[in-house]
């Protein structure tokens, strides 16, 4: 939704300077419910004689594209700080320690509770497994869990200088390299966190993480589509997505959005394919049988429909559960879950070259 209100705002401009809102960065703020919306304008100088009748524009044009929601809009006057924000960010990515990644990948799903970070952590261990440098961010801001699925929950980040400059030293976890909010902040703090603080913080993530050099960054996104997105997709080249759903119509529904987010003109990133998963349960008492908890083979008739490829179907084991509770991902300890995700690996790796 936020995705969406922002080009809407970028239909808008300042009569002025010619700037749209958005890239002219008039936005301060966006936060948008369901019901809800709520729109930050802050301006270059005080008593902007245009300031009234860009909000009341904003709130007009919020208004018809939402007319059922209620429509805030906020003006702050005083000193703008963009352009000292934008040195800072082009110093940041001058000296960005993500040039010697091989291949960025999105990890992201169209709504929470398919299992996203679930598929990532065993997905990274899988391509460890076969010999890849990897790493994973865990921008999942709102929700980060890839320290507890690593077991590095503790870990306290250190920091090297190098030439003046400070960067983080990531966990790293059988030659996959990890870092996460979760381990700056107490984890009731995520959920309070707004766009802007938490852009900043991933764009540090991002570029300040001592990555080395890495043949594959895993990028955890949180679930559906908005302004987090957006801002890793402007800070690094992104590859390929793979998009993780369940194999309930529900789920495949909100994969749509996901698939259709990536492939948009001004997004443009090539989806790798879908992962569905938790596609069936075989009981280790009954090898052959397979139980369809959650419908059968939604995420793989929507791959075909949109011409995308179905890259796995991982089956509900209890090997991942217990693993991603404690802190040790399946495809570690077990060797069926670990075929699973190496077969998923091997087809992301074939889609990459």
């Amino acid at each position: 939704m936020e995705y969406d209100i922002r080009e809407f705002l970028r239909s808008i401009s300042h009569p002025e300077t010619g700037e749209n809102l958005v890239d002219g960065g008039f936005v301060e703020s966006i936060n948008a419910s369901e019901d809800k919306i709520t729109v930050a304008l802050r301006f270059r100088k005080a008593k902007d004689p245009f300031a009234l009748k860009i909000k009341a524009r904003v709130e007009e044009v919020l208004r018809k594209n939402y007319p059922t929601s209620t429509t805030t809009v906020f003006i702050k006057e005083g000193e703008n700080t963009k352009a000292k924000r934008d040195a800072q960010i082009e110093a940041m990515h001058k000296n960005s320690t993500t040039t010697a990644i091989g291949k960025v990948i999105a990890v992201a799903s169209g709504k929470g509770g398919v299992g996203k970070s679930t598929v990532t952590s065993n997905l990274a261990v899988a391509l460890a497994n076969m010999g890849y440098r990897v790493g994973v961010l865990d921008a999942d801001i709102y929700g980060p869990s890839q320290a507890k699925m690593f077991g590095v929950e503790d870990y306290l980040p250190d920091a090297e200088n190098i030439d003046g400059n400070d960067y983080i030293i990531p966990a790293e976890v059988g030659n996959v390299k990890i870092i996460s909010i979760a381990m700056f902040i107490r984890p009731t703090d995520a959920l309070l966190w707004r766009g802007t603080m938490a852009n900043s913080a991933l764009r540090q993530l991002i570029h300040q993480t001592k990555w080395g050099e890495l043949d594959f960054l895993l990028i955890d996104l949180p679930p559906g589509t908005g302004d987090i997105h957006l801002s890793i997709i402007s800070e690094l080249s992104i590859d390929g997505a793979v998009i993780v759903s369940t194999p309930q119509q529900v789920a495949v529904a909100d994969v749509v959005r996901g698939v259709e987010m990536f492939r948009n003109p001004n997004v443009n990133i090539p989806v790798l394919g879908v992962v569905e998963n938790m596609a069936w349960f075989t009981p280790a008492e009954l090898p052959q049988n397979r139980y369809y908890i959650f419908g059968k083979g939604g995420a793989e008739r929507y791959a075909e429909q949109a011409g995308i490829d179905l890259l796995g179907q991982i089956p509900i084991f209890q090997s991942i559960m217990s693993g991603s509770d404690n802190g040790l991902p399946a495809t570690k300890t077990d060797s069926v879950v670990e075929e699973y995700y190496r077969q998923t690996a091997q087809k992301v790796v074939e889609k990459m070259w």
